[in-house]
């Protein structure tokens, strides 16, 4: 198996398309870090004034509470974003915990980059989706039967190598993020994160939430290239697999969200559980009366479908024509 892992790595790095997308998450992350330095220079060359933050938090509570009031009708997710932000907002003003970042940090910055873990997730759609597709296409999945070796070895080698790539990707963005982080930044202090639990507002290390934040992420990106390798696998076709996964990558959650404003049984949905990071008390969960194990029992029966259409229909299928 290990010879085959490496096999199929060997394939994805002889492709110039695989050093371009790594490349352009290292230019990306490159760019953030300049753009942000730029504007954190700028800022310092304004003329300083103290900013009433505390009014500004109160004026903004005191409007959410009159909307609370004025909308019962509310939707109950809505509703519950709200009493989250209300919460939140007392406890800086309590606690004297400003909203804004007084200088940049490598953690700030590394924050701000978990943003780009989608750009982590479609590149790792793209080569999953023509993983198995690409041998048809090609016609050296005939080269591969041959092989005394059993097709679901073959198929899961391949699985596992995009799984491979996938955290690869993560492990750059976050090095890399980090790396230029501490070059640009320094280290900083490791400021608390707030986030909400269970209607208590909670003080964590903010490295904490940014590591259990590229984990959970994780999960997101695994989900995305087992459905896109599923497709490779059963209709061969690399082009309607990335197609497909790309457009459920960024249209699926958006929809999600719209129907769960209405029908409860969007929770039931695949997009309505990749994003786990929503019950670590920094989102509240996209429908009321969802779980962590709730959604992580929805992702196994997801993987569960997509893994056995794979394996299933590439084990039964002819390609002697």
């Amino acid at each position: 198996m290990f010879n085959l892992i490496k096999n199929e790595w060997m394939k994805i790095f002889k492709r110039v398309g695989t050093y371009v997308m790594i490349g352009l998450i290292l230019i990306i992350v490159a760019g953030s870090g300049a753009f942000t330095k730029y504007a954190e220079s700028v800022s310092d060359n304004e003329p300083a004034g103290q900013q009433d933050w505390k009014k500004e938090l109160q004026v903004q509570t005191d409007e959410t509470k009159k909307m609370l009031k004025e909308s019962p009708e509310m939707n109950k997710t809505l509703q519950d974003n709200y009493k989250r932000e209300i919460a939140i907002n007392e406890y800086r003003i309590k606690n004297d915990l400003s909203p804004y970042v007084e200088e940049e940090s490598v953690w700030t910055f590394v924050e701000f980059n978990a943003n780009f873990v989608t750009f982590a997730g479609l590149f790792t759609i793209i080569v999953a989706a023509g993983i198995v597709a690409s041998e048809f296409t090609w016609g050296t999945i005939k080269l591969l039967l041959i092989r005394p070796i059993s097709r679901t070895k073959i198929l899961l080698s391949k699985y596992l190598t995009v799984l491979l790539f996938g955290i690869t990707l993560l492990v750059i963005l976050f090095g890399f993020s980090t790396l230029l982080g501490f070059i640009l930044f320094g280290g900083g202090e490791n400021v608390p994160h707030l986030v909400y639990v269970d209607g208590q507002v909670e003080e964590k290390s903010l490295v904490q939430y940014l590591i259990n934040t590229y984990l959970l992420k994780s999960i997101d990106i695994i989900m995305m290239a087992t459905m896109a390798f599923m497709i490779s696998a059963v209709f061969r076709s690399s082009s309607l697999a990335i197609g497909i996964s790309l457009f459920l990558l960024f249209m699926g959650g958006t929809a999600t969200t719209f129907i769960a404003m209405k029908y409860d049984w969007a929770k039931y949905s695949l997009f309505a559980n990749t994003d786990l990071t929503q019950y670590t008390g920094a989102f509240t969960p996209m429908i009321d009366g969802m779980t962590m194990g709730f959604s992580i029992m929805m992702l196994l029966i997801y993987f569960i479908i997509f893994i056995l259409l794979a394996f299933v229909i590439f084990n039964k299928r002819d390609v002697a024509a």
